[in-house]
């Protein structure tokens, strides 16, 4: 059986809607970011271990079982809502993450600050607004770590053991559904399945991701709520809310389409209502990233530090050849632009590694930060082989 399609619900455009990108079309810095996350808008901490409740933390014993309200009232002082500008798409998109430091560390999904020029996060529980920088993040597995600026003596959240997490249990999503702010959504379900995996794409960009070890869910997971905490009965967090799909049909993405995350008309392609099922990556893997993350340790899917950027458009996946890259353009004052690539280029090699899609480009430029110089072959139009050194920019975070 092939593996589920989902989407990632990382939110909800602000309004007024930004001018829509043409489809097929997308930027690559060091993670092919520049333009967009991976399969919708963007609007996806640490030291913080399971199980345990700091002073400070959205307590609950683990043998209290709580009520849907009481597990809200709880746990939301322990949210944020994230909003990430794509300053390369003249637009802003929201989503979720969760306090695990009072002084201001945050898990969130990668896919929520992907393509982010800048990114402000408001802190539920007392309503403050901060600055964020990403500390790391690791693509592969839709995790990422942000530092909130000036931050203290927030509330953190507890954090349960996925690994006890059983079919049937009852749970509760939590988020920013929508990207509207304010009190955070609420969705109660149980877990319908165990050791999921999907594959979350982003059809107007060609890329995509395969996600494995995710708990299921019949929680209404929304545009918005990616990044947020999936909740066991005693209060504790379990997971991180990742991705949905409505009888895995989807069209679009959150940058093409009506641009809300859930496809061109934002309902199953099959124009019939289907059970909503969500993904959610286990805690204990993503404190597992997030505490490699705090350590920086990189490796060859965590990158620490700021996002490295080229700057090429790349042509939608259809137009690929399979010897090289086909871009759409390079954007002005990029390294890319300043060697002289142009619409219809073929890059063949990047770093000295033959190159066959942007998702390759990527996982290529994703070992190099802002200020590395990197060697680009690639063919003209005319046919003609040009080769450059160029220097990565700072780009958007991936």
């Amino acid at each position: 059986m092939s593996e589920p399609f989902a989407q990632y619900p990382y939110g909800s455009y602000s309004v007024p809607e930004p001018p829509r990108r043409r489809r097929g079309r997308t930027a690559l810095g060091l993670t092919a970011t520049a333009v967009v996350a991976l399969a919708a808008g963007a609007g996806a901490g640490v030291a913080l271990s399971q199980g345990s409740s700091p002073a400070g933390n959205a307590t609950a014993t683990s043998k209290t079982v709580l009520s849907t309200s009481q597990i809200a009232s709880r746990v939301d002082p322990a949210i944020v809502d994230v909003t990430s500008t794509l300053g390369y798409q003249n637009g802003k998109a929201m989503g979720t993450g969760i306090v695990l430091t009072s002084n201001g560390e945050i898990l969130t999904n990668n896919h929520v600050i992907n393509g982010a020029t800048s990114i402000s996060v408001t802190d539920i529980g007392n309503g403050k607004t901060y600055k964020a920088t990403v500390v790391g993040y690791d693509e592969s597995h839709d995790i990422a770590v942000l530092q909130l600026s000036g931050a203290s003596g927030l509330t953190t959240a507890t954090t349960g053991n996925s690994s006890t997490v059983q079919v049937g249990d009852n749970v509760v999503a939590l988020g920013n559904a929508g990207g509207v702010g304010g009190t955070p959504s609420v969705a109660a379900g149980s877990v319908t399945a165990l050791n999921q995996s999907i594959t979350a794409s982003d059809e107007g960009s060609g890329t995509s991701e395969q996600l494995s070890g995710l708990i299921e869910t019949n929680a209404d997971i929304q545009a918005g709520d990616s990044g947020g905490p999936l909740v066991n009965s005693h209060g504790q967090v379990i997971g991180i809310d990742t991705a949905a799909s409505s009888g895995y049909q989807f069209g679009g993405s959150g940058l093409g389409g009506n641009g809300n995350g859930f496809g061109d008309n934002g309902s199953s392609s099959s124009g019939q209502a289907s059970t909503t099922q969500g993904f959610t990556i286990p805690i204990n893997t993503a404190l597992s990233i997030a505490h490699q993350i705090e350590a920086g340790q990189a490796s060859s899917t965590v990158h620490i530090g700021e996002t490295a950027f080229l700057g090429v458009e790349i042509a939608s996946s259809d137009q690929q050849s399979g010897t090289g890259v086909t871009i759409a353009g390079a954007q002005s004052g990029t390294p890319a632009a300043d060697a002289g690539l142009t619409a219809g280029d073929v890059i063949t090699s990047v770093a000295g590694q033959t190159v066959s899609s942007g998702t390759s480009i990527q996982q290529v430029l994703e070992r190099y930060h802002p200020g590395d110089k990197v060697s680009i072959a690639w063919t003209d139009t005319s046919g003609q082989s040009h080769t450059a050194t160029v220097t990565l920019a700072t780009g958007p975070a991936a």
